[in-house]
């Protein structure tokens, strides 16, 4: 009988959904337009206010008295709302991974993506796995004076400044043996788009990956550097390459990108006509490249041998195009109060005021009923 697996989905808030409603509201009445640029900006801004909203929405809950029925308590439902952005660090991811210094000591930088850190734990291959004690600056120099209160691996202190946790004891130096649990700063939102056959912009539905390349069909084929001189052939078909990767014969990467797959044809004169990413992969960056053997995939004519190469610049990533989407980290029940705080700031830069009074209504109104 095969074990039953309980997986757990992430809800997040579509940023399509919130973008399209926008536009609804400011269309309805002709009131303006709201580009994808502004939208990004806006709505990363207005993310950004909500999330940090729900530390003082905290504070402010666990010094009121709270009901213990379900989805009443409004402390376990302001938690929630938080909970969204727990996480642990994790090696093998750039932005989750605990920073080594250099020569090896036991001061650990902490993840590029923490917001506020929860705890700090020893995980080393025993089964120890003590929490260790976060100690200010004084506590710190006077716990390790005390001989019955020195530090052990049993019982680890830490001091955090500067971004930086300084472990004691000092032997504690294996960045493997760390572990940290904290809050994550929450990701601009994007509303990635491509244009469409009479210039309209449609929602791109991949999934926005900062050092990886967009699966847009022929987009890699702009990061050709060379242009082949060949003759053309008197016969002969188009053939296509499906399924290649930086590892692929014939094929040599420069770089520390893993996970790419293209597919890519090479036309009846050794040209090649057509370069589709199917993966983007990831950790890829400007001045990458990809040499493709002109002997191995025919790119030209025997008598006249050249591969190509493909460079990657700035317009060959992600973050060079307007492709990819990354939806609001949000609580799922933070929708209605995110649209009507973008729509707030639509009315700003539109000069509308009479949006920003719709809008503001509404948020006083949602404040009341959440504070009384």
């Amino acid at each position: 009988m095969a074990p039953f697996i309980l997986k757990i989905f992430k809800m997040a808030i579509s940023v399509d959904t919130v973008y399209k409603t926008v536009l609804l509201i400011l269309n309805k009445e002709q009131r303006g337009y709201m580009t994808p640029d502004e939208f990004n900006r806006i709505g990363t801004q207005v993310q950004r206010e909500l999330f940090e909203k729900c530390f003082e929405d905290l504070n402010q809950q666990v010094r009121i008295p709270q009901t213990d029925m379900d989805y009443a308590d409004r402390v376990a439902a302001t938690d929630e709302k938080i909970a969204e952005f727990k996480t642990e660090s994790d090696q093998l991811i750039a932005e989750k991974a605990i920073g080594v210094t250099n020569p090896v000591s036991n001061t650990f930088t902490v993840p590029s993506e923490l917001y506020k850190l929860g705890s700090v734990t020893y995980e080393p291959s025993s089964n120890i796995y003590p929490e260790m004690q976060r100690l200010g600056r004084s506590e710190f120099y006077n716990i390790r004076k005390a001989p019955l209160t020195t530090p052990t691996k049993q019982f680890p202190i830490y001091l955090y400044e500067d971004n930086k946790c300084i472990v004691y004891p000092s032997d504690i130096t294996n960045v493997s043996d760390i572990k940290m649990q904290y809050v994550k700063k929450p990701s601009d939102i994007r509303w990635g788009y491509y244009v469409g056959n009479q210039g309209q912009y449609i929602f791109d539905t991949n999934t926005f990956i900062k050092t990886g390349l967009p699966p847009q069909p022929n987009f890699l084929i702009n990061s050709l550097l060379n242009n082949f001189f060949t003759e053309p052939q008197t016969s002969g078909n188009s053939v296509i390459y499906t399924g290649l990767t930086a590892a692929s014969t014939g094929i040599t990467y420069t770089g520390s990108g893993v996970g790419l797959v293209f597919d890519m044809t090479v036309n009846a004169t050794g040209v090649i006509s057509d370069l589709t990413v199917t993966n983007p992969g990831l950790g890829y960056a400007i001045n990458d490249t990809i040499t493709i053997s002109s002997s191995v995939y025919q790119l030209q004519q025997p008598s006249t041998p050249r591969n190509a190469l493909i460079l990657f610049t700035q317009n060959t990533l992600y973050p060079g195009t307007t492709f990819g989407n990354v939806e609001f980290g949000l609580h799922t029940s933070e929708q209605t109060e995110a649209i009507l705080n973008i729509l707030l700031y639509a009315g700003i830069v539109i000069r509308d005021p009479q949006i920003v009074q719709a809008a503001q209504s509404e948020l006083q109104q949602d404040k009341q009923n959440e504070k009384s």
